[in-house]
C-alpha cells in the first residue's frame, strides 16, 4: 500500500501596518499593505497563511465596515495594564485583525506627525501585535513588520519577550519605506511601556532608543522599496545616520520595487476617466487632454504639452525645482497642471505662478482622488524630481497611463524608468542627476523637442504603458524570503 503523506504545513506570516488601502489610506505604505497580502494569498493559497494587524482607526468605523469582536486582552509589559480590543474583518480574502485601545479612539489623525504624540498609539500598538497572537493562539513563523510604527515589535521580541518560548520561533522582517522618519521622540512612551535602551555598540548612541534603529537592529531581514534605495542608504546622507551601521550588515538588507493595482490603475477600464485608451488606441488620452485642457482655462492644441504633477507638496519631492525649471523654460511651449497640498511656502509660491501666468498655470491644491487620475491620462509629461524617492509610485501610475517621467535619477525611479539618454529604444522616461532647476531645465527642454516627434513619441508612450508594474514581480521576490526565513 503507497504510503500517505501529511501535507506541510503552511508559512505563517502576520504583516503588521498602520494603514492599509482601500480602508485608510495617507501615504504609498497603504498601496503595499492592501495589494501585496491579497496577491500572495492568491499565487499561494494551498502554502501561505497570511494575515494582517493594524489599528481600528476612527476612519475606518466611519466606513462601517463588516468587522466582529473577538474579545479583550490586557497589555501590561509597562507600568499600568492597558486594555486593548480585537475585531477581525477581511482585505479581499485575508483576515485582518483590528486592535482599538484608548489612544487609537481618541485621535483622530492616521499620523499626527509627532513621533512624540504617535508613539502614545504605535509604541503600544507594536507590543499589542505580539499579545494579539497569544489571545489567538496563532503564532506566526514570520512577523512582517513596515516603519517604525511597528519596529519595536522586533526589538521587543529580543528583549522584553526573549525567554517567552511561545515566540521563540518567531522570525522578523522589516520593510523601510521610509528611512528618516524613524520615530526618535517616542522615548517617553517606550519608558512607560517598558522598552529599555539598547546596550549595542554598533548603533549610534542616538538610535539605541529609536524605533525604527532598534527594529533594523533586530528583525533578521530588513527590505527597502528598491534596490536603488537599498543602495543609497549605505552612504550619508542617504542613509540618515545609520550608513555605517547599515553597511556592517550587508547580508541581512535587501531592496524590492513595490508593484501597483494594475486593475485599479488600468486606462481601458479607470471608471473616472471619460474616454478609455490603451497603448495599442493612443486616441483617448488625446481627447482627455482637449477636455482637461478647456475645463482648466488652457489653450485647446495638442501641440502643447501638458506637463503634470500629483504630488504632496513638500521639499522631498523637489516642487521648488520643477517651478525654478518652469521659470527657465518660459521661452518654450508647454501648460502645467499641479494637484496636491503641503508647505504652506510650496503652496503660496504655485498660486503666485498660477496668477502670473493663468493660461500655462492650474493649481489645484487639494487633494482628489479623481483629478489625480484626469491628470495621469491627460497628461504628457510627469515631472518627479524628488531629493529621494525610497520607491515611488507616481512614476508607475503615470506611465501606464502614458504620461512620460521626467524624474531624478534617485532610488526607485532610478530602478522603474528607462532614460531616453542612455537607451533610446527601450526609453520610458528621462532622467537627470542634479538636484537644480537648471539640471532639469536642461533635460525638459531634450523631452520638449522630442515631444514634437510624434511617431518617436508614441514609442515612449508604448513602451511606458507595457512595463508590467504588477505586484507580480515583488511578490515573488517577498514569497522567496518567507521561505528562506521559514526554513
Amino acid at each position: 500500500m503507497a504510503a500517505e503523506f501529511a501535507a506541510a504545513p503552511k508559512i505563517r506570516v502576520l504583516f503588521a501596518t498602520t494603514e492599509a488601502a482601500p480602508y485608510v489610506k495617507v501615504g504609498g505604505l497603504a498601496d503595499v499593505a492592501g495589494a501585496l497580502p491579497p496577491t500572495l494569498t492568491r499565487l499561494h493559497a494551498d502554502e501561505l497563511d497570511m494575515r494582517l494587524i493594524m489599528p481600528y482607526h476612527p476612519q475606518m468605523k466611519q466606513k462601517n465596515l463588516p468587522v466582529r469582536k473577538l474579545g479583550s486582552f490586557k497589555l501590561s509589559t509597562g507600568a499600568q495594564a492597558l486594555h486593548v480590543d480585537l475585531y477581525v474583518s477581511s482585505l479581499e480574502d485575508v483576515p485582518l485583525y483590528l486592535m482599538d485601545t484608548r489612544a487609537i479612539q481618541e485621535e483622530s489623525a492616521v499620523y499626527e506627525g509627532d513621533p512624540a504624540l504617535d508613539a502614545t498609539k504605535y509604541v503600544p500598538f507594536s507590543l499589542a501585535i505580539l499579545e494579539a497572537c497569544r489571545f489567538l493562539g496563532w503564532v506566526p513563523d514570520i512577523l512582517h513588520l513596515n516603519d517604525w510604527h511597528t519596529a519595536l515589535a522586533a526589538y521587543a521580541l529580543k528583549t522584553i519577550y526573549k525567554s517567552d518560548p511561545l515566540f521563540e520561533r518567531v522570525k522578523t522582517l522589516l520593510s523601510v519605506h521610509n528611512l528618516p522618519y524613524n520615530g526618535y521622540g517616542a522615548q517617553p512612551v517606550m519608558l512607560e511601556m517598558g522598552f529599555a535602551p539598547s546596550e549595542d555598540p554598533e548603533l549610534p548612541e542616538w538610535a539605541r532608543f529609536t524605533p525604527l534603529p532598534l527594529g533594523i537592529a533586530s528583525s533578521d531581514k530588513v527590505v527597502f522599496v528598491s534596490k536603488g534605495y537599498a543602495d543609497e542608504v549605505l552612504e550619508e546622507p542617504m542613509g540618515s545616520g545609520l550608513a555605517e551601521y547599515l553597511g556592517l550588515y550587508p547580508e541581512r538588507l535587501d531592496g524590492f520595487v513595490n508593484g501597483i493595482d494594475t486593475e485599479l490603475w488600468d486606462p481601458m477600464t479607470d471608471p473616472k476617466l471619460r474616454h478609455p485608451f490603451s497603448h495599442h488606441n493612443l486616441s483617448g488620452k488625446a481627447r482627455n487632454k482637449a477636455e482637461f485642457q478647456e475645463e482648466y482655462g488652457f489653450r485647446v492644441d495638442e501641440r502643447i504639452p501638458l506637463l503634470t504633477v500629483v504630488s504632496r507638496l513638500v521639499n522631498q519631492k523637489g516642487i521648488d525645482i520643477i517651478l525654478d525649471a518652469l521659470t527657465e523654460i518660459r521661452d518654450l511651449p508647454w501648460q502645467f497642471a499641479i494637484l496636491g497640498t503641503g508647505d504652506v511656502l510650496l503652496e503660496q509660491r504655485i498660486r503666485e505662478m498660477a496668477v502670473s501666468m493663468p493660461e500655462r498655470v492650474a493649481a489645484i491644491l487639494k487633494y482628489d482622488d479623481a483629478i489625480a487620475h484626469e491628470i495621469y491620462a491627460s497628461g504628457d509629461l510627469y515631472l518627479m524630481p524628488s531629493l529621494y524617492e525610497p520607491c515611488g509610485l507616481s512614476q508607475m501610475f503615470a506611465m501606464r497611463y502614458g504620461n512620460i517621467p521626467v524624474a531624478r535619477a534617485t532610488g526607485g525611479l532610478r530602478d522603474t524608468v528607462t532614460d531616453y539618454a542612455s537607451s533610446p529604444e527601450e526609453a520610458t522616461g528621462f532622467l537627470f542627476e542634479g538636484t537644480t532647476g537648471s539640471e532639469m531645465a536642461a533635460t525638459l527642454r531634450q523631452a520638449l523637442t522630442l515631444f514634437k516627434d510624434k511617431e518617436a513619441w508614441s514609442e515612449i508612450q508604448k513602451n511606458a504603458m507595457a512595463r508590467d508594474f504588477s505586484w507580480n514581480h515583488a511578490s515573488i521576490a517577498y514569497w522567496n524570503l518567507y521561505r528562506q526565513l521559514a526554513a
